[in-house]
């Protein structure tokens, strides 16, 4: 179960060393006072056997300050024991005394609170009050787990005879027999427990002390799970550690990290194979690295890197650094493999230099369609068909302080607010992303709808009045607003959709002002052209002048503006940034 892990635990090391060779893994004190604190706080993604809502809501409950509370947990996290975490919690706090079925177990119990948590000590509860030997005691252990009634029955004649005998009353050796019985039922070994907690601590200790090299080895061995490659890039945002897009002059074929910032590995891009990654990497290793669209073309091998994983590249924004319109990479791909092609045999002939750099060789230039670059939106929606969820931003990133106006709420807010009440009815923004249509017994069609919005991925019910209402608006790419009753069952958030409206429109309806960072005056026209009179929102100017400094310009409050707008705005040459007022 936790050979994954020990995998992260190895690649994460590797990753520390390379910027410092002489670091050394060493946690065995157990006792990093951060470390627990960081638990405490319920911060467990990524860390091993404490990442579940369930189990993350009761690390912060105990509030771990020592292993034995991780091993603990690890033990009492099951059906029945799970009970006894208000009670250990209360007791570890202070808040209420430990209860001792007799006083000569108190040595046995002391370090989990009165509760009995673990078969070790259902085998010293039954040495210390009846009188029974190790090997006696194991198949105390064996039968209550077998819960066969005529060993059971001899088992407890046994021990009430053991516990008379050390004169405790009948009445209280058989109470004390049930109540052993009924948590052995459950009994966790705590050295297997241990063996969890050891390595639980040693994953949040590492997610601690090196939360880049951490998350990056974790993305690694779960790169093709976007589910779970979206959960670690929103807690790198929550870490603050900064992740790149994939780079072909940067990315491995395992996710890296560099001047303390995660690069994301194009092996996790949907269609780029491994061996694609590889290939690249050797070439780059052994030519330097790319220097053009074309230069990567010549130095390729088109039956490696092929059309689906360039497409991918493409949309991903791989090759960004080369040329940042997406669009005129994409457009390219069938020149970018002919050219591949011609070089590769042109070398097969000997008609090319084997260093495909050489000045006398004239190697053929590469010409990029003349293709206008996505808009925003356009552009996530291709990072996110290469990726899987959207990677440098959110369509609905534009749209949410005005949203937020009118009470609209997150994915991840609604399953913090589940925590606290047991059904809620509020209004979600997000993006379409799939729809799978069924149809009941009795003969009405449903849906299963999945979103996106800034905080991570969610999927809904919709059922035959509203789909029947609304399919136009659900499909993917749409952006919607959407009435929601969210219900939380067994640790699992379940939402149904009771209504759907344009995003699009409501957004333009409730827009506030803008306010539009320049750096130049040569953009004011185009600036003007997209700005439409008519409207009630303000708009402001803020020049970035190196010879006059900030100037500031309040155009008044007549515009219409609209998220669409504000994302054009920033497409714009010479703009910086634009903000809402």
């Amino acid at each position: 179960l936790g050979l994954k892990t020990l995998s992260v635990i190895d690649r994460a090391v590797a990753l520390i060393r390379r910027a410092d060779p002489d670091f050394v893994f060493a946690v065995a004190g157990l006792d990093d006072a951060e470390t627990y604190a960081m638990l405490a706080r319920g911060e467990t993604v990524g860390v091993f056997q404490l990442e579940s809502t369930g189990m993350r809501d009761a690390v912060r409950q105990i509030g771990p300050d020592c292993i034995d509370d991780i091993i603990a947990v690890v033990a009492l996290y099951r059906p029945g024991p799970m009970d006894n975490i208000p009670k250990y919690c209360n007791v570890k706090k202070g808040h209420e005394e430990p209860d001792y079925p007799h006083p000569d177990l108190e040595p046995i119990l002391k370090e989990t609170y009165g509760i009995i948590v673990y078969q070790e000590q259902v085998m010293e509860i039954a040495k210390v009050l009846s009188g029974y030997s190790l090997g006696e005691a194991d198949l105390l252990r064996r039968a209550m787990g077998k819960k066969i009634r005529a060993e059971m029955d001899a088992q407890k004649a046994r021990f009430v005879e053991g516990a008379e005998q050390r004169g405790i009353e009948r009445g209280q050796a058989e109470r004390i027999f049930e109540l052993v019985a009924r948590f052995a039922d459950y009994g966790f070994n705590k050295s297997h427990a241990a063996c969890y907690a050891v390595i639980a601590y040693q994953t949040a200790w590492l997610k601690r002390h090196h939360p880049a090299e951490f998350l990056a080895a974790s993305m690694t061995f779960d790169m093709h799970n976007t589910d779970k490659l979206g959960v670690f890039m929103r807690e790198a945002a929550r870490l603050d550690v900064k992740v790149r897009g994939p780079d072909i002059n940067r990315t491995q074929a395992e996710f890296v990290v560099e001047d303390g910032a995660i690069v994301y590995s194009l092996s996790a891009l949907k269609n780029v194979g491994r061996a694609a990654v590889e290939h690249l990497v050797e070439v780059r290793e052994k030519g330097g690295p790319f220097a053009s669209i074309a230069d990567f073309a010549r130095r390729i091998d088109p039956h490696i890197v092929n059309r689906r994983a360039l497409e991918a590249m493409a949309r991903a924004g791989a090759f960004d650094a080369l040329e940042p319109n997406r669009a005129r990479v994409l457009a390219a791909v069938d020149a970018i493999l002919q050219l591949a092609q011609r070089t590769r045999e042109d070398m097969a002939v000997g008609q090319a230099s084997l260093f495909g750099g050489d000045a006398a060789a004239a190697p053929e230039e590469l010409p990029l369609p003349d293709v206008a670059p996505w808009d925003g939106v356009r552009k996530l929606a291709e990072e996110f068909a290469a990726v899987g969820f959207h990677l440098s931003g959110h369509p609905l990133d534009d749209f949410m302080a005005a949203l937020k106006r009118i009470g609209v709420v997150e994915y991840a807010q609604v399953c913090e607010r589940l925590k606290h009440e047991k059904q809620l009815a509020v209004r979600m923004a997000a993006v379409v992303t799939m729809k799978r249509e069924r149809r009941s017994q009795s003969g009405n069609l449903y849906a299963f709808v999945g979103f996106s919005d800034p905080s991570g991925q969610f999927e809904a019910v919709c059922f035959s009045d509203v789909l029947n209402a609304h399919r136009e608006l659900l499909e993917p790419e749409s952006a919607v607003l959407l009435k929601v009753e969210a219900t939380a069952e067994n640790d699992e958030v379940k939402l149904r959709i009771n209504g759907v409206e344009s995003l699009t429109e409501r957004a333009r309806a409730i827009a506030g002002g803008l306010e539009i960072h320049l750096r130049e005056t040569a953009g004011l026209p185009r600036i003007a052209d997209m700005l439409q009179n008519g409207g009630k929102s303000p708009v402001r100017l803020v020049l970035h002048s190196p010879r006059l400094g900030r100037v500031d310009m309040l155009l008044g409050e007549r515009f219409s503006v609209s998220p669409e707008i504000k994302a054009a705005l920033k497409t714009l040459p010479g703009v910086l940034d634009v903000r809402d007022l």
